[in-house]
């Protein structure tokens, strides 16, 4: 008698966990994860059910499926979004349920960083007050091409390719003119004389000295 109402109970309490574990309960829960402004796919949204302390993944379309039982509740995260709670209805008929999820932006304000590459605020004042910025290629431009800057290079300039070749020319035509005569000596020109004299006045005789361009000039001619 007694092992016949010990296989009663154990009979009675396999009919009662059955009854627990309706497979009504489950269903298949599925979505799709939204911006709320734009309506564009969340990609890999995390979903949470935090009554079944598990987890998973949207894909990159922000859609999700898993198996669920009504009543849980379940979580959505996504970076930049605000968290999104939902808790599954008790009275679905269905085995099945799809849920559009929409998520809003979530602003977050940093508090404002300053970075100085020197050691503290004082001295990147002092540096930044007393910092001299470097001249652009305008202010070179200017620069060089100032007129007092033009004539303290001048008696430092070589002579260009054209005025070489100009020069050249010039000598080789005055030697060919001259060929098979005398050329004729300004010992005894007048005008020659007043134009020495008045060169002489004007300093172009100290300047032909640290020219180097009139150093050039004056080189034998072969």
């Amino acid at each position: 008698m007694k092992k016949l109402f010990g296989v009663f109970v154990i009979f009675m309490f396999y009919i009662h966990s059955y009854a627990q574990d309706d497979p009504n309960r489950y269903i298949q829960f599925s979505g799709l994860i939204l911006d709320i402004d734009s309506l564009t796919p969340l990609s890999f949204a995390h979903v949470f059910n935090k009554t079944k302390r598990i987890a998973t993944f949207a894909d990159i379309h922000g859609f999700f499926s898993f198996v669920a039982e009504k009543g849980d509740l379940i979580e959505f995260t996504h970076v930049g979004y605000k968290k999104a709670q939902y808790k599954i209805p008790t009275n679905l008929h269905e085995t099945k349920f799809t849920l559009f999820q929409l998520m809003t932006k979530d602003t977050i304000w940093l508090p404002e960083t300053v970075i100085y590459p020197w050691p503290s605020p004082d001295q990147f004042k002092n540096a930044f007050l007393y910092t001299v910025p470097p001249e652009d290629d305008y202010d070179r431009a200017m620069k060089n091409l100032a007129l007092q800057e033009l004539k303290e290079r001048l008696p430092n300039l070589s002579p260009g390719a054209d005025e070489t070749y100009k020069y050249r020319v010039n000598q080789i035509t005055q030697k060919l003119y001259y060929a098979g005569q005398l050329p004729p000596n300004n010992l005894i020109n007048p005008l020659a004389w007043m134009q020495f004299i008045q060169a002489w006045k004007n300093g172009a005789f100290k300047k032909q000295k640290n020219s180097s361009k009139e150093y050039f000039y004056n080189e034998p001619l072969y």
